[in-house]
């Protein structure tokens, strides 16, 4: 009796101090619910039973038979008290997930889905926010119940996208992995199942592939290296499901019907560039077309970039100048020396050597431990050579400062060895001889500077 008593008044006592002290509010019939239901001691009693009943099935690594003891008692305290904790619907979650698992009877498992999903969604009720943030968790709660009713009830993927799709709105990039990956493979199912368009797969990606970079990009600057792989593993997993859908053909069709609608709209040319760029159909005139206009709405050194390749590629080396020179600015330096390599080579294509040379020069400077802008250099001048003289000797110095830029080549950048001696192999053949040298009285060991456009001084050395 003593007991009872004391378990009233510790009742009374947690009531008093919840709402002692709060601002006047009217209630709503949920409010109205006491914490601890209409019989509070059986309340508190039957919450004491199954915690302690679910620890112990706990510490046993979920094998003990005293699930059945707590999963009596906690089934009372949902009925009855469902304000009473939130750790009513965590512990009831992971107990009536165990017997879906556990059990053979379909039927049963069913039900058993059904009491899972209510309890998903009175947790929801009476738990939206998270008990210390005071912020929404509706989110969190809705990703999870999807997932389950997903990998639990695979039927209903339908149902399972829905659940998941709100979670994803609610919480954009702070959603779970899971819930990306459950959501995408929902989606995907539905496509294939006829229940929606190819083209909702595709809005699908683009949403989580920004989500997913934003997470990658959070975990790699605060260098946590475990949930950064994670993400990575994540990305994967969606690339994976998406690769029957991302089809070249598909996505045009998709983009071109929506860039013909609106096609000023800067989210989407952005949105259709990135994707067209990153899946490699970059040979479609959709890509050049939104990728225009997209520099023409927002010029940016970074779609200027990608028009001044395309206009390389097609040979319009006039037209990608401009482009190309407005993308040195970007602030991505290994996109910067690319840009003066391209236009190193665009100048190569005009036959305007000294002008090429001088980028090839800008892209070593942009990136000084990249070899591949004085292999540039070397082929200009190996290609000049001939031009470059009037004699027998003259008309060779040039292959001695081209098997320099080489040398230099392979010595700023160690992955261009094999590549850099083997033009120094084939350039070497074509030194003058050393007859040929003594005859214009040239001294091997001695410098020379070779003139025309090039203009270097050099070593004199004899064809080995």
């Amino acid at each position: 009796m003593k007991v009872n008593s004391l378990i009233v008044l510790l009742s009374i006592s947690i009531s008093l101090t919840i709402f002692a002290g709060a601002p006047v509010q009217s209630l709503t019939a949920q409010d109205m619910i006491p914490k601890y239901g209409e019989d509070s001691v059986d309340c508190v009693q039957n919450l004491s039973l199954y915690r302690e009943s679910y620890k112990q099935w706990k510490a046993s690594k979920y094998k003990s038979p005293a699930i059945s003891h707590a999963m009596k008692h906690w089934h009372d305290v949902f009925k009855d008290c469902p304000r009473a904790s939130e750790n009513i619907y965590i512990d009831g979650i992971k107990m009536i997930d165990y017997y879906i698992k556990n059990t053979k009877d379909e039927a049963r498992k069913e039900k058993l889905i059904d009491s899972l999903m209510l309890t998903y969604d009175t947790r929801i009720k009476y738990f939206p926010n998270h008990y210390k943030t005071h912020k929404s968790q509706v989110g969190n709660i809705l990703g999870r119940k999807g997932v389950d009713l997903y990998k639990r009830r695979p039927s209903a993927y339908i149902e399972a996208n829905a659940i998941l799709k709100e979670s994803i709105e609610l919480d954009k990039a702070k959603a779970k992995g899971p819930v990306y990956v459950y959501y995408f493979r929902s989606v995907t199912k539905m496509a294939m199942k006829g229940d929606t368009d190819t083209a909702a797969v595709v809005d699908a990606y683009d949403i989580l592939s920004d989500y997913i970079d934003k997470n990658l990009k959070y975990y790699d600057e605060k260098n946590d290296e475990i949930r950064f792989n994670q993400w990575v593993n994540i990305q994967g997993n969606i690339e994976n499901t998406f690769e029957p859908f991302a089809q070249c053909p598909d996505l045009v069709r998709i983009y071109q019907q929506k860039y013909d609608a609106d096609p000023e709209n800067l989210d989407l040319l952005k949105k259709i560039v990135k994707l067209l760029d990153k899946k490699k159909c970059v040979e479609d005139p959709l890509y050049f077309e939104t990728t225009v206009s997209l520099y023409d709405l927002e010029p940016s050194p970074e779609s200027a970039y990608l028009i001044g390749k395309l206009y390389l590629k097609e040979g319009r080396y006039t037209e990608a100048i401009p482009y190309m020179e407005a993308a040195t600015e970007m602030d991505d330096i290994d996109k910067v020396d690319d840009a003066y390599i391209f236009l190193a080579q665009t100048f190569r294509a005009l036959d305007n050597f000294p002008k090429a040379r001088s980028m090839a020069r800008r892209a070593a400077e942009a990136n000084p431990e990249w070899g591949e802008p004085y292999m540039f250099i070397g082929d200009l001048y190996a290609m000049s050579a001939k031009d470059c003289g009037d004699n027998d000797v003259t008309k060779k110095v040039a292959y001695w400062a081209a098997v320099d830029q080489y040398a230099k080549a392979k010595r700023v950048d160690p992955e261009l060895t094999d590549a850099a001696n083997k033009k120094i192999n084939i350039y070497r053949a074509y030194f003058p001889q050393g007859e040929l040298l003594f005859f214009y009285d040239l001294k091997e060991g001695d410098k020379y500077t070779v003139g025309c456009w090039i203009n270097e001084t050099t070593t004199i050395r004899a064809a080995k």
